[in-house]
């Protein structure tokens, strides 16, 4: 059974930072791309940032380029979006996604497996 288990968010001032951890079990998580995604209420789920099996290709939303940075470590089966200088409107849900995809990708149809999502709220 392939579980995906988020886990970092909070409660954090405008300007802070936070890391986001994406624990992966029962999938080959090394041969997965992996991806985030966010969805703040009243709105619909959009990309936030993607990297490749091997950790060596990665991709951004223009929204948060600069200021996220995605990760992973095959050895423990676990994605990272380090998310730095926050604004309020990065407030959401996010989710990570694993997809058995030939390229990284933005769209959530390619992704085969989704977390339960962790809740990031920024005061201002």
């Amino acid at each position: 059974q392939v579980q995906l288990v988020e886990s970092g968010g909070g409660l954090v001032q405008a300007g802070g930072s936070l890391r986001l951890s994406c624990a992966a079990s029962g999938l080959a998580f090394s041969s997965y791309n992996m991806g985030w995604f966010r969805q703040a209420p009243g709105k619909e789920r959009e990309f936030v940032a993607a990297i490749n099996w091997s950790g060596r290709s990665t991709n951004y939303a223009d929204s948060v380029k600069g200021r996220f940075t995605i990760s992973r470590d095959n050895a423990k089966n676990t994605a990272y979006l380090q998310m730095n200088s926050l604004k309020p409107e990065d407030t959401a849900v996010y989710y990570c996604a694993a997809g058995l995809l030939g390229v990284i990708s933005r769209l959530e149809i390619l992704y085969d497996y989704w977390g339960q999502g962790t809740q990031v709220t920024v005061s201002s």
